[in-house]
């Protein structure tokens, strides 16, 4: 109703202003202001229509723009609870007694409530080194070119030096590593040794006079030994380089062994130091050795999933604020949307939908089971007592509520997620809505070009006419002026 009286309203005055134009232009006979004249006569034409195309395109950008802001609102609000998932604050975390020997982190939706665990560590894993024990003069020293095998195995070492006392071959086949001219120095060697890719880095050490020396490490773990033979030596130096049983040229700082640990009264060996296979849902770092065994508990991380909730309670509060705006039945650009309205609804059940699978009977598996409660408005609140009941009785499913993994359905980030995945959805989601609205506004905007035509079709024809009229106007006022100099002069000589 009140378009429409604006409308006629505007139409009324343009009309009006048109003709007042039109008398006053007239009564100066050829001093005709046509520029006004034909403008006003214009409005006048296409006010109406100008007014409806203006208003038609003004609802269709707030429809866009309210899409957008909901989408947006949406992928932010859940990209945000995937990051507070992912960061490990709110997931129960092992604890060592003694860091110095072994730590522990937990891995992603590991539940770890009932964590206790003993471990003991005898041995560290490492891996072999060698180094020569003669210099070269320079780090370019060139030695001779020639060949290189490199071959991975079990050893054994000496108790007292550490000297290779025996080596066994692995089932690899053993590498060939070419020392060609122009190569043939230490920098050379170590560069075609990390090339060969066989897991052992070799490096090129040099002292304060200059004098150069070649460093090789392998991997950690018994299986990781190696020997390197020049088995093509024209030249006579690489054979310098040889490591392994009887070898002159070079000395062992350390052997290739396995970690041996105690856990729980196994015992039990690893090739590397980090370890995630032992204790379910945590990885063990080595870090030291003990006599006496090193304990793991767990604990819960109470304030910041208390924090976590409060958190997620205020944000879908203020997404829910802008999205029942854009639905206002008087004023929301967006009230007869039908992705919107499945946005709402989607996003008011999600304190009632169960969100976590797999849990014995009578665990809480909804937000409103742990606390979240929805209010008359729509809104929601925080049961303090309730969530601290959830959090003292059954913490793992809390937990799991605010955890992530990727190849699972449960929780809150993968609800959340898939709101957002059908909010911006292009089939029918707000994606669908603002591909219709995108068309709509193409639609009224070729409607305003084609007025746009229409009305300088019409001033152009508008101010033909006029110009002809003023003409012809001035024509008559001058034969006017004529006449009445004629009448008077005769009736001065009569």
């Amino acid at each position: 109703m009140t378009t429409t009286t604006t409308t006629t309203t505007t139409t009324s005055s343009a009309t009006a202003s048109a003709a007042q134009a039109l008398f006053t232009s007239l009564s100066t006979g050829s001093g005709v202001d046509t520029a006004s004249l034909v403008t006003s006569l214009v409005q006048a034409q296409f006010a109406a229509k100008t007014d409806a195309l203006t208003k038609k395109s003004d609802a269709i950008t707030a429809q866009i723009s309210g899409a957008s802001t909901l989408m947006s609102n949406v992928s932010q609000f859940a990209a945000a609870l995937k990051s507070l998932a992912t960061g490990g604050t709110l997931q129960t975390q092992p604890v060592s007694s003694n860091a110095a020997v072994v730590t522990a982190t937990a891995l992603p939706g590991a539940k770890l409530s009932t964590l206790s665990s003993s471990i003991s560590v005898a041995q560290l894993a490492s891996g072999q080194v060698a180094r020569t024990t003669t210099p070269v003069a320079t780090r370019t020293t060139a030695l001779g070119t020639g060949q290189l095998t490199l071959t991975l195995g079990t050893a054994t070492y000496d108790s007292g030096d550490g000297a290779m006392t025996g080596f066994t071959a692995g089932a690899g086949t053993p590498v060939t590593i070419d020392i060609v001219a122009g190569s043939e120095n230490l920098d050379g060697i170590a560069a075609a040794i990390n090339a060969a890719g066989a897991g052992v880095t070799a490096s090129v050490v040099t002292d304060a006079d200059g004098t150069a020396y070649l460093s090789m490490k392998g991997a950690s773990g018994a299986a990781q030994a190696f020997t390197l033979t020049a088995t093509d030596d024209p030249s006579g130096n690489l054979s310098q380089l040889n490591v392994g049983v009887g070898a002159t040229g070079t000395a062992l700082t350390s052997g290739a062994q396995n970690a041996r640990l105690t856990v729980d009264g196994v015992t039990v060996e690893r090739a590397s130091n980090t370890i995630d296979d032992l204790v379910t849902g945590v990885k063990l770092q080595l870090t030291g050795t003990s006599a006496s065994p090193v304990s793991l508990t767990a604990t819960t991380p109470t304030d910041a999933l208390k924090n976590a909730v409060g958190d997620f309670v205020d944000t879908y509060n203020e997404m829910l604020k802008t999205l029942t705006a854009q639905l206002d039945p008087q004023t929301g650009p967006l009230r007869g949307d039908a992705a919107a309205q499945t946005l709402l609804r989607s996003l008011r059940a999600l304190t009632t939908t169960p969100i976590l699978t797999g849990f014995a009977t009578g665990t809480p598996t909804t937000l409103g089971e742990v606390g979240v409660k929805t209010n008359r408005d729509g809104t929601l609140s925080v049961d303090t007592n309730a969530l601290t009941h959830a959090l003292s009785t059954a913490p793992d499913a809390v937990e799991a509520m605010f955890s992530f993994s990727s190849n699972s359905t449960d929780g809150l980030t993968a609800a959340l997620n898939s709101i957002s995945l059908n909010t911006s959805s292009t089939l029918f989601g707000l994606g669908a809505s603002t591909a219709r609205y995108n068309a709509l506004a193409a639609s009224v905007a070729k409607d305003q070009d084609t007025l746009s035509t229409q009305s300088d079709a019409m001033t152009t024809r508008l101010t033909q006419q006029f110009a002809s009229m003023n003409a012809k106007v001035a024509a008559y006022k001058s034969t006017q002026a004529f006449l009445q100099n004629q009448i008077a002069a005769w009736n001065k000589n009569g």
